[in-house]
């Protein structure tokens, strides 16, 4: 049990089958990569569909930021980081016929999420001029 003060304890919750991920971007960060290393960061990292979706608009930045955020998101929720288990271009941010983004995954992000029983990945971005983020809630089917 925690305590919130001396004397005061407070219960603590946890979701056994709910994980969430989070992370936040700079985007000048990503604009100095995408500057540096040209299309070679772009096709390591997004999807072709990303990248063309990013590229129409007057300033990319903020959504390449915010995909990368999104990225990254996810595998803070499978808890395994990107690398053998998900890699960049693995983990697709698409969006619904509304027009709401989504978590769309591929190869070794898929086969991880399978043996992970994820049933459901909820995905929310937002940017500004100088940040991106994304939020996730990765969702287990129980054991």
């Amino acid at each position: 049990m925690h305590e919130a003060a001396p004397g005061h304890p407070i219960a603590v919750m946890t979701l056994p089958n709910i994980s969430p991920g989070i992370d936040l971007v700079e985007n000048a960060r990503i604009a100095a990569a995408i500057e540096r290393g040209g299309d070679s960061f772009l096709r390591r990292t997004f999807t072709e569909a990303e990248t063309a979706y990013c590229q129409i608009h007057r300033n990319p930045a903020p959504r390449f930021a915010a995909r990368f955020a999104a990225k990254e998101a996810v595998a803070k929720a499978f808890g395994t980081g990107l690398g053998e288990a998900a890699a960049f271009r693995e983990i697709e941010v698409i969006h619904l016929p509304g027009g709401a983004p989504a978590i769309q995954l591929h190869g070794t992000a898929a086969a991880t999420a399978a043996a992970q029983r994820i049933t459901s990945i909820e995905l929310s971005l937002t940017h500004t001029d100088h940040y991106a983020a994304a939020m996730v809630v990765v969702q287990r089917q129980p054991a």
